[in-house]
């Protein structure tokens, strides 16, 4: 095995894991930490963690555990995904986690890059951007549990951080792998161990992998995994592959799960409501039980179910989401919708869905976990950091796990539509 991956969420488990198999490596994400070896043989693995908004210790704990498992499998080259948006707060996680896989490792510097262009996220002297937006004055602004107000990476990062943080700017990024390893050493040589390092193209990205080569550890987005494959290949570690995303054929009923609240999702929910396509609203002010609320949608779904996907949704615009937490509380309320869903999740597989659909790295976090699903085999793009994936076993089924703030909106009905064409 060659790269192992950790990841703080479980869409963006598979963010990192679409990119690595559109460049050619046979990748398996798993759900949470194995409890054995894997068996088959598989180029690159990605553990799944639900450690972007807990404790910053147990995210750190759960992160080390990842890492052990991860070094006894073989793995070369280790890799700390998280958003590419940077989802973290002054108390962490993404620095105190990288800390800890830094020092385990032995490794002296690491970058920090969320860039990934392809979804309009940049980073140019140090401060991330959503599309034109700085990040502090995007929708992540608001986001509920990690609200973003401020777009320079190097303040938010050294402000939850022991290690000093430095910069590699665009510059020197466009100069290309041999400027930008300069830089490192530069950094290195005034005492930084973590840089942050500038993209705002595909080709950066590329440089920056390239740079990347002898790093035990990268933590970034999905953005700089394009070119790690290309890094194995010249080594004469990886074969030039064909058939990575390869996945069966699972016939059966689908369905949609929306439970994030960004304003991707919104517009994706708000685009299947005005197809007329059948939709069951969950709302956590209507019931106090996660069971009662699962049930209830269930009732209702049932017959629509055998003449087209239904969409379940919890989905909001940040003032409904506000009131809802005030009356709730923050984590009552996440409780109770990620419960409901999960419950959903597990009454549709029982009634012959083998096509689901779900929006939201939480919710996508609580319906795994809820199907007991172990690890799962990435398969072709849908949208851009958005695969199809299979689980394993002789009654497989097929999972979109996405993003957010990911996702055309129409998503929904177009990644339904991918599986017949």
């Amino acid at each position: 095995m060659l790269l192992g991956c950790i990841a703080d969420d479980f869409t963006g488990a598979t963010d990192l894991a679409n990119n690595l198999v559109r460049s050619g490596m046979r990748t398996l994400q798993t759900i949470g930490v194995p409890a054995a070896p894997l068996s088959g043989d598989v180029d690159a693995v990605v553990v799944a963690l639900k450690s972007r908004t807990i404790a910053a210790a147990d995210a750190v704990a759960q992160s080390l555990a990842a890492l052990d498992w991860l070094r006894r499998a073989g793995c070369r080259q280790f890799y700390f995904k998280y958003c590419s948006t940077f989802d973290s707060t002054p108390q962490g996680n993404i620095g105190p986690v990288a800390e800890a896989l830094m020092q385990a490792l032995g490794a002296k510097l690491a970058i920090a890059c969320p860039a990934f262009p392809t979804n309009a996220r940049t980073i140019y002297m140090g401060n991330l951007f959503v599309g034109e937006l700085p990040l502090s004055e995007s929708g992540m602004r608001d986001h509920p549990l990690t609200p973003m107000t401020d777009a320079n990476l190097v303040r938010v990062l050294q402000a939850q951080s022991r290690a000093k943080v430095g910069l590699v700017a665009w510059p020197v990024v466009a100069a290309g792998a041999a400027a930008i390893r300069a830089r490192f050493a530069a950094l290195a040589a005034a005492g930084a161990r973590l840089a942050v390092v500038d993209a705002i193209n595909d080709a950066d990205l590329h440089a920056v992998a390239t740079a990347c080569a002898d790093h035990l550890l990268i933590t970034a987005g999905s953005g700089v995994a394009i070119g790690l494959p290309e890094n194995f290949r010249r080594a004469g570690l990886l074969p030039l592959r064909e058939d990575a995303a390869e996945l069966p054929g699972v016939p059966g009923l689908a369905a949609v799960i929306s439970g994030s609240c960004s304003q991707a999702t919104n517009a994706q929910v708000a685009h299947w409501l005005e197809s007329g396509r059948p939709a069951i609203r969950i709302d956590p002010l209507a019931n106090a039980r996660a069971e009662d609320l699962a049930t209830e949608a269930l009732r209702q779904a049932t017959p629509l179910l055998a003449s087209g996907p239904v969409l379940f949704y919890a989905t909001a615009v940040p003032d409904v989401v506000k009131a809802v937490q005030s009356k709730l509380g923050v984590a009552e309320a996440g409780a109770l919708v990620e419960g409901a869903l999960a419950a959903i999740a597990q009454g549709l597989i029982a009634r012959g869905v083998t096509r689901l659909v779900v929006a939201g790295g939480e919710t996508s976090g609580a319906v795994v976990q809820a199907l007991g699903i172990a690890a799962l085999k990435i398969g072709p793009q849908i949208d851009p950091g958005v695969p199809w994936t299979a689980t394993q076993g002789e009654r497989p089924i097929l999972l979109a796990l996405k993003s957010g703030n990911f996702g055309s909106r129409d998503f929904f009905a177009k990644s339904l539509a991918q599986l017949d064409a």
